[in-house]
């Protein structure tokens, strides 16, 4: 019966696949573009201390995430916006002092929904310790209101190109769309890199100098479509 079941089901497949090829058709891509200024961002930022002692470098190490996680806790960030990313302990060898020491990390990530706290968070988490800014990742909190709207583009995109083709044809024009392949994909700028000395207060006393840099993320819908010639 099976057997029956899977010849039945090949032999279905083979004509729905003549019928597709004996159909007049015209295949297209569209693409449907988004530009919006992100609210929103994932922040990186690492603690790095090294000694001549696992234990003494652990703790160190300790101390200052005990105080940034309560600093992000004052800051009014709900725990679900930060987590730890990576920890590690290593053994570091140095060939210029022939001597062995002990390095410990740990890598948080934070996302910020609201970017007008960045330059304060920013600061204070490097007062509290911090001593590494991995990266700053843009986002929108309107991500999938944007990519469906971006995908009704590309398809919209994908049709007007056809019928632009068709248009020179005497006698054709474009029909129902037979198959929709999505490419889809959202490009974020890349990471932002800041430097520790991009962080400090201006020398004049007066407010902490503007170190962000928001620009725009694009939301990109790329579709192929195979539309009836009629």
């Amino acid at each position: 019966m099976k057997k029956l079941f899977l010849a039945l089901t090949l032999v279905t497949a083979m004509v729905q696949a003549q019928e597709l090829k004996q159909v007049p058709q015209i295949s297209v891509s569209g693409e449907g573009k988004i530009k919006v200024i992100p609210d929103e961002a994932i922040i990186t930022v690492a603690i790095e201390n090294s000694g001549k002692e696992a234990a003494e470098v652990k703790k160190t190490n300790d101390v200052t995430i005990d105080k940034v996680l309560k600093l992000i806790k004052q800051k009014g960030i709900p725990s679900s916006d930060y987590q730890t990313q990576r920890v590690n302990l290593y053994k570091n060898y140095d060939y210029n002092t022939k001597k062995y020491t002990y390095v410990a990390n740990q890598t948080l990530s934070i996302h910020l929904k609201d970017l007008s706290k960045y330059e304060s968070l920013m600061m204070d988490l490097v007062n509290s310790g911090i001593n590494t800014i991995q990266g700053v990742d843009f986002k929108s909190s309107k991500i999938k209101e944007l990519e469906r709207q971006a995908r009704k583009n590309a398809i919209l995109d994908a049709k007007q190109k056809a019928e632009d083709y068709v248009s020179v044809l005497a006698g054709q024009k474009v029909g129902k769309a037979l198959v929709i392949s999505d490419n889809s994909y959202t490009n974020y700028p890349r990471p932002v890199y800041a430097e520790m000395k991009t962080m400090a207060v201006a020398s004049d006393g007066g407010m902490p100098r503007e170190t962000l840099a928001i620009g725009e993320i694009e939301v990109i819908s790329n579709v192929t479509v195979s539309f009836v010639l009629e």
